[in-house]
């Protein structure tokens, strides 16, 4: 999946750097069309850039905040009118500097200054107050802004809220570039069908587009082509440099599809490009089964074949075409695709497939930004309760990285409410069981549990599944009981499990009919995920390592061998995982099952035996001797250590090889990482492993 538009029409907005994105938009494989949407216009009066110069010099401002690179520039030029540029820099020495981004930090390096406080990125104006809050509160303080545009009325407001006495210093305006040709003809082609991506990196660019298309000129683009506009951007993908770029976009009516995680034009010209063949082909495709692209959710997408002629984007990056977008006549699919086409369900089967599929553990976690923005507004509990949003989660994962398939956000430990445990998550501790399993009179308050209870799992299952492109499988997943009970006994993480195990030797009622209730409600539990729509199970074993193969195999293994058993016999005739849309679909084979644990090296022979179809390996064995030990009639899926992900994309790429090379190309691999993506992960680092992953292994 190389960051490449493959023809792509790609309108930019950019002014001051026209040159320097299209060269970006041209390096990766688009057909970059300029349309330069702004320019500065310094202010013909130098008024409030000298009143702030006043208050200045007689040390009346407590703190500078510098919102641009230009603006921080254009102020020391109308200072200097005034006073020397050295004075100008002494006085500006005096008082803390807040710089929203690292544009105003390189102008202030220019004059031999240096920040007080760089705000960190994705540097909006929400940003730069909580920066405030954390390390210069502004109580009582006087606070120059240098303006830019127009005034940010929220930034003003969130100073003043928070006791400040706010000067605006407005240094320059933005007007319509004199030229408005390159930008009408952008806009004529967006309402004309003939552009494929337009990029947005400013809000300011948005306004005067949109103004210019209100404006119109005779002959041209007039105010009655506002609205085919917005029909137009319908199936155009919007790319977004960042929240205040997508706020105007959001503000006027429609949505940005792209957003990177950090705000940086090359990061966007790249990370556009590399999903703009999957992101595109969607949105049209659901434009065209009428779903309201401008103003929607990814849980809203409508698949099937197109309604109505429209050009479609390349075929999925990685994929065998469906269609040529550059012929507009070849609109519509002959047929659309289904989890037959799945490449992880035929690597799951060990058959055949033309590149490695991967998928990530955590896939969906706090080193995207997107899903931090999701966590500032629900607790992880309110999270895993809200069916539409695990959905939305869970699809916003596939949409930014190109994996092969969706796991469903959850938890593994959800299940342990409907059996009476009091769960939370603790910041800094993780989940934390309130009333822990401890004593052989603890048996009494284990409630007779049922799936049902779990009804909200099941939900975000069948929304992601309608919402997921049909060839991209669905995995749902359950906890192993040894995990479970770990948690249950320990009453949260720990180091050793010594309760656990203390249990397990000492206690054998206790442990077995904890093990027994646990793999009951499990088994209802995965049957339900079936039903829902998921394609394949993971059972997670994070702790089972702790063991020794005696031990597991003679407290562990029975029960998970009746986990396993138990969900089979649910995909009998007649079972209620029948109503399991994949397994209508691909009715040769039962639903394949994943087991996963960690540091589980001594025990891989006995994880084979509970009947799993495909083995998880952790990133401490050799992909090449575990598959030889465990026999080459099971799959198996790894194991890449996930810290390799901080290196640089050179050695992420040469980590990615050896582990294929180990794979040798032998139908049954699945990547992923030997544990789950923590969360200081680079985003753009775990883009380059999929990358890698798909280039490296593809073959005939």
């Amino acid at each position: 999946m190389p960051a490449d538009f493959q023809g792509l029409s790609v309108i930019s907005f950019e002014s001051r750097r026209a040159e320097e994105m299209a060269s970006l938009i041209q390096r990766h494989g688009g057909m970059a069309i300029s349309a330069p949407s702004m320019r500065e216009i310094a202010n013909p009066s130098h008024d409030e850039a000298l009143a702030f110069l006043d208050l200045l010099m007689a040390e009346k401002i407590d703190a500078v905040v510098l919102l641009t690179g230009v603006g921080t520039r254009f102020l020391a030029e109308a200072v200097t009118t005034k006073v020397s540029k050295a004075q100008f820099i002494e006085a500006m020495r005096k008082v803390p500097l807040i710089c929203r981004g690292p544009k105003p930090v390189a102008a202030l390096r220019e004059m031999g200054l240096k920040p007080t406080l760089e705000v960190p990125e994705p540097n909006t104006w929400q940003d730069l107050l909580k920066a405030l809050d954390a390390h210069l509160p502004v109580t009582n303080k006087t606070v120059a802004v240098q303006e830019y545009g127009m005034p940010n009325q929220r930034l003003l407001a969130g100073l003043e809220e928070r006791g400040a006495t706010v000067v605006r210093v407005p240094v320059y305006k933005w007007g319509l570039p004199e030229d408005l040709g390159p930008l009408r003809g952008a806009i004529e082609a967006v309402i004309a069908g003939e552009a494929d991506v337009v990029m947005c990196t400013s809000a300011t660019q948005w306004y005067h587009m949109l103004q210019v298309a209100e404006r119109g000129e005779p002959g041209r683009v007039g105010p009655v082509s506002v609205e085919a506009l917005r029909e137009g951007f319908k199936r155009v993908l919007i790319a977004s440099i960042g929240p205040v770029a997508s706020e105007a976009i959001i503000e006027h009516g429609m949505q940005p599809d792209y957003e990177p995680d950090s705000p940086h034009m090359a990061n966007l010209v790249r990370e556009t490009a590399r999903r703009s063949g999957d992101l595109l082909e969607k949105k049209r495709i659901a434009a065209s089964n009428d779903v309201n692209t401008n103003r929607w959710k990814r849980v809203e997408m409508v698949w099937g074949e197109m309604k109505h002629a429209t050009r479609l984007a390349v075929a999925p990056q990685g994929h065998t075409p469906a269609i040529s977008i550059r012929d507009p006549q070849s609109a519509i699919r002959d047929s659309s695709p289904t989890i037959a086409d799945s490449v992880f369900m035929k690597a799951c089967r060990r058959e055949p497939v033309p590149y490695t599929p991967i998928w990530l553990m955590r896939q969906a976690g706090r080193y995207q930004r997107a899903y931090r923005e999701v966590r500032a507004q629900v607790t992880m509990l309110e999270l895993c309760r809200n069916s539409e949003l695990c959905a939305e989660v869970t699809l916003m994962a596939v949409d930014r990285l190109g994996v092969d398939a969706a796991i469903i956000f959850s938890d593994i430990l959800t299940v342990c409410e409907p059996l009476g445990f009091s769960l939370d998550f603790v910041k800094g501790d993780g989940p934390v069981i309130h009333n822990p399993f401890r004593e052989r009179k603890d048996i009494e308050r284990i409630r007779k549990a049922d799936a049902s209870d779990l009804e909200y799992v099941y939900e975000a299952l069948r929304i992601t599944r309608r919402a997921l492109r049909p060839d991209i499988a669905l995995i749902g997943f359950c906890g192993a009981p040894f995990t479970i009970a770990s948690y249950l006994i320990e009453g949260g993480k720990s180091k050793d499990y010594a309760a656990t195990k203390t249990m397990m030797y000492r206690d054998p009622v206790s442990w077995n009919t904890l093990m027994e209730r646990l793999v009951d409600l499990l088994i209802g539990y995965l049957r339900n995920q079936i039903a829902a729509g998921a394609d394949c199970l993971q059972i997670f074993d994070s702790w089972v390592g702790s063991l020794n193969p005696d031990d597991y195999r003679e407290h562990v293994m029975p029960h998970v061998k009746r986990l396993i058993d138990g969900v089979r016999e649910g995909q009998g005739p007649g079972a209620k995982g029948q109503g399991n849309q994949s397994a209508i679909r691909n009715p040769q084979s039962a639903l394949p099952l994943i087991h996963f644990g960690t540091n589980t090296t001594a025990l891989l022979p006995l994880l084979k035996e509970t009947g799993a179809d495909v083995i998880g390996l952790d990133w401490r064995v050799d992909l090449a001797e575990a598959w030889n030990t465990l026999g080459h009639d099971v799959a198996v899926m790894g194991n890449l250590d996930p810290i390799v992900l901080h290196c640089s994309p050179a050695k992420i790429r040469e980590q990615a090889k050896r582990i294929l090379d180990k794979a040798a190309g032998r139908p049954g691999h699945i990547f992923n990482l030997g544990h789950g993506i923590t969360p200081d992960m680079p985003p753009e680092h775990v883009a380059e492993l999929v990358d890698a992953v798909h280039e490296l292994s593809a073959r005939p």
